[in-house]
């Protein structure tokens, strides 16, 4: 099984950011729900963290129909990873908004802004882990 995760910024106005978030998470829980994909969605001060997890070639095809999606720009791919079992297995795309715990690692980091692209690889890893934690936002 891999895990890739990705940040990029989001292209919506405020006037339809809250719909694109739906949409994005209602095409993403169906899409992955059919082909045994699992992960996350963060989203704050217009960018986008998603950390995805299944089989290798389904995801490199979401990659593909992500750099086509028009909700987003600036795409940076951390990279895939080889992990035994999934973090977010019982998501088929969990959403955990800026106002959740992991706000408070940004915050240690010298983040006061969601700045995805500043995150090094270890720092990912470490805002992954308070994301694995995180209580789900039903809000969008």
């Amino acid at each position: 099984m891999k895990q890739l995760c990705y940040a990029s910024c989001s292209t919506s106005s405020p006037v339809t950011l809250l719909e694109d978030l739906r949409n994005i998470l209602s095409e993403a829980r169906d899409f992955n729900h059919r082909h045994a994909i699992t992960g996350v969605l963060y989203y704050a001060d217009g960018h986008f963290f998603q950390c995805l997890e299944g089989n290798e070639l389904i995801l490199e095809l979401l990659v593909e129909k992500l750099s086509k999606d028009s909700r987003h720009r600036e795409i940076m791919i951390y990279g895939f990873k080889s992990i035994d079992q999934a973090h977010f297995a019982d998501w088929s795309m969990k959403y955990v908004s800026r106002n959740s715990h992991a706000l408070q690692y940004l915050n240690e980091q010298g983040q006061e802004k969601f700045r995805p692209f500043a995150l090094n690889a270890d720092q990912v890893e470490a805002f992954l882990v308070h994301l694995y934690d995180a209580q789900p936002d039903e809000a969008a």
